[in-house]
C-alpha cells in the first residue's frame, strides 16, 4: 500500500500568509502543517510515502522532510505539480510511484483526530475500486458531498447549494491502479480542474465505491477560520494527552 500526500495550490485563500511560503508549511499549533497527513499515514502502518507538491515553495519541503527520519521513515518521495490543475491532476502524477499498487491519497491540509488504520486495513481486503471516509459536518456546503438512500452513496456533488447530507467527503480517499486510467477520460471543471469529485463518481458509476465514517474530529486547514479551529483542537488533543500521562 502507497501512501501520497498532495500538498501542492497556490493557498490564495490563506493570502498574505501564502506569499511567503506554502500553505502546508504553515504552523498548526507546534508543527508543520504537513507533519499531520504524513503522520496519519504512518499511524495506518504505510511506510512508503510521496510528497506532491508545487509553487514556488516546493524546495522548502525537502529541506524540512528530508528523508522523513523523523517519522520513521528510511527515504520519502517527491514529484512537482506545475500550475493549477486540481487535485486529479496532482494524483496522476504518483502512477508510476504507485507502481500498480493500491494507495491512501490525503490532502495535505487535512488533519483528524484518530488513526485511520481500521480503514486501510478494510480497503486492503476490498478486490478493487475505491473506498472514501465521511464525516458529517455543519457546513457541508464547502466540500463534496453524497447523497445517500437505502445506506448507500447514489452521487456526489461538489459544493452543493442545498446539500443532500450533512456529510462532507473528507480529504482522505482510497484507490486501486484504475484511478489513473480514471484521471485520463476527465475533462476540467468550470474551474479549470480536474475534480476529485469526478474520479469519486466514476467509481460510483462501476459499483466500485466503498465508504466509512471517520471517527473522531476532523478539519481541514485550508482557510482563516479552518486554521483557527486546526490549532486549536490539536492544541487541546496534545495537552489532554499530557495530562492523561501525568496521572
Amino acid at each position: 500500500m502507497k501512501g501520497i500526500v498532495l500538498a501542492g495550490g497556490l493557498g490564495t485563500r490563506l493570502y498574505p500568509l501564502t506569499k511567503v511560503t506554502n500553505k502546508h508549511l504553515l504552523p498548526v499549533y507546534n508543527k508543520p502543517m504537513i507533519y499531520y497527513p504524513i503522520q496519519t499515514l504512518v499511524d495506518a502502518g504505510i511506510k512508503d510515502i510521496l510528497i506532491v507538491t508545487g509553487g514556488n515553495s516546493a524546495g522548502d519541503f525537502l529541506k524540512l522532510l528530508g528523508n522523513g527520519r523523523e517519522f520513521g521513515l528510511s527515504h520519502l518521495s517527491f514529484v512537482y505539480q506545475e500550475g493549477e490543475s486540481g487535485i486529479a491532476d496532482a494524483l496522476s502524477l504518483a502512477e508510476h510511484f504507485c507502481d500498480g499498487d493500491k494507495m491512501v491519497v490525503i490532502l495535505g491540509d487535512n488533519i483528524i483526530e484518530k488513526s485511520i488504520k481500521k480503514e486501510v486495513e478494510i480497503f486492503e481486503k476490498q478486490p478493487k475500486g475505491a473506498r472514501i471516509l465521511l464525516k458529517e459536518v455543519e457546513n457541508p456546503e464547502r466540500f463534496g458531498v453524497p447523497e445517500i438512500k437505502d445506506g448507500k452513496i447514489v452521487r456526489i456533488i461538489e459544493k452543493p447549494k442545498i446539500p443532500p447530507s450533512k456529510f462532507a467527503v473528507t480529504g482522505i480517499y482510497m484507490y486501486d491502479s484504475q484511478v489513473f486510467d480514471i484521471i485520463r477520460t476527465l475533462k476540467p471543471s468550470e474551474r479549470g480542474e480536474l475534480e476529485i469529485t469526478d474520479v469519486n463518481n466514476k467509481y460510483l458509476e462501476i459499483g466500485q465505491l466503498t465508504y466509512g465514517i471517520l471517527e473522531g474530529w476532523w478539519t481541514d486547514a485550508g482557510t482563516f477560520d479552518s486554521l483557527l479551529r486546526a490549532n486549536i483542537l490539536v492544541a487541546q488533543k496534545i495537552k489532554e494527552e499530557d495530562g492523561a500521562q501525568k496521572r
